[in-house]
């Protein structure tokens, strides 16, 4: 190790001495470029090793952030048409419900009021109708006046516009007017739950008052959610609908799920990103509302230049391959880093192609000699 670094050392003064001569004899070089140049043993101290770049299948994979929602379609907001008092809830935000269930017991005189209009509506029509049957028949023998017969049916079609309303009014608060005897007349509805899903939101207590303005409850229908992920201008290009999506939460990055894009948002918002709307494959409980989520998407494989990644190396903000001159010398060429992908790292640069000659094992040691170079 002693004999490595003293060997090293030495270099550094002869590549320093070659350096400072070089730069006498082109002062109109560009000072970011630097040829260094190394003995054969020197070469072999350092543990260089040279290569060709290699044209490589890339596949490009996108990092996106969104979180999980839920589509307007799969939110339910619950009120009810007339107002009235809480009478009992069990309900609690996180709770699980089934459609039909029982969410709250409301209770109004106007629910009995109801009930009693549609019953004398229902009596008053029964009677129009018979007294209809009765003038038809009467009017067949002319026993009776074709006015008389007209004045009725308006009677009976007005009684059953009313009933039918009142019917309808009465369907709206879950109560059934087939079912509905003077018996049965209640003051007290139940409001029952039209989905399986979620509690999110419960906004009553026993003993309020709500108007029909109010909502209740907010339930959600979990098996519909979907991945709201946020994509960069530069990047919306690279996406299509149907490409699969690896989705995962941010404590987890083991737990992966799989979704499909499904909408692509051409509009792009303040932070100049579009939203892009996944359909996971498969519900899973632990993909909850509001919950944020990282994403990757593999975009279309193309041919590109690569190196080993190590033949990369960054400095104040750029990055640099090697390019191997022969004769031990060695230039520090500017390129622009790209995808890695499986050890390799695309490179972009005029002035290297895949027949050109490049560092891709420690480079990094050539840019310690290079900057220790520019320092003396």
């Amino acid at each position: 190790m002693k004999k490595y670094i003293a060997a090293f050392a030495s270099a550094l003064v002869l590549i320093s001495c070659g350096k400072k001569q070089n730069e006498e004899n082109n002062n109109a070089e560009d000072k970011s470029i630097s040829v260094i140049k190394l003995t054969t043993e020197q070469v072999k101290n350092a543990g260089l090793e040279t290569g060709n770049p290699t044209l490589r299948n890339i596949q490009e994979v996108l990092q996106l952030q969104g979180t999980v929602t839920v589509p307007p379609k799969s939110v339910v907001s619950i009120s009810i048409p007339l107002g009235g008092y809480v009478k009992s809830t069990n309900l609690i935000a996180g709770m699980n419900v089934q459609k039909g269930q029982v969410l709250a017991v409301l209770e109004d005189m106007q629910f009995i009021e109801l009930q009693q209009d549609y019953l004398m509506a229902k009596e008053k029509f029964e009677l129009a109708q018979n007294e209809y049957k009765r003038q038809k028949e009467l009017n067949a023998s002319k026993a009776s006046s074709d006015k008389v017969l007209e004045q009725i049916t308006t009677e009976m079609r007005t009684q059953r516009i009313t009933m039918s309303s009142l019917e309808h009014k009465l369907t709206l608060l879950g109560i059934n007017p087939k079912k509905l005897t003077v018996s049965t007349i209640s003051n007290t509805i139940k409001v029952i739950s039209p989905i399986n899903g979620l509690v999110s939101k419960v906004n009553v207590n026993v003993g309020k008052y709500v108007n029909p303005t109010d909502m209740l409850f907010e339930l959600i229908d979990k098996k519909d959610i979907v991945l709201t992920l946020n994509a960069f201008e530069k990047d919306v290009a690279s996406l299509s609908v149907g490409q699969t999506v690896m989705a995962f939460a941010n404590n987890s990055d083991t737990k992966k799920y799989p979704a499909k894009i499904a909408f692509i948002n051409q509009s792009l918002n303040g932070d100049r990103a579009a939203e892009i709307i996944c359909k996971v494959n498969a519900y899973n409980p632990a993909l909850l509302p509001g919950l944020f989520i990282n994403a990757e998407v593999e975009v279309e494989n193309q041919k590109a230049l690569t190196v080993p990644e190590d033949a990369v190396v960054r400095w104040q903000g750029k990055f640099y391959v090697f390019m191997d001159l022969g004769n031990s010398q060695y230039q520090m060429v500017e390129v622009k880093s790209g995808v890695k992908n499986d050890g390799y790292n695309q490179i972009i640069s005029d002035a290297i192609s895949d027949s050109s000659k490049v560092v891709v094992k420690n480079a990094y040691t050539l840019l310690m000699s290079a900057m220790n170079n520019d320092e003396q």
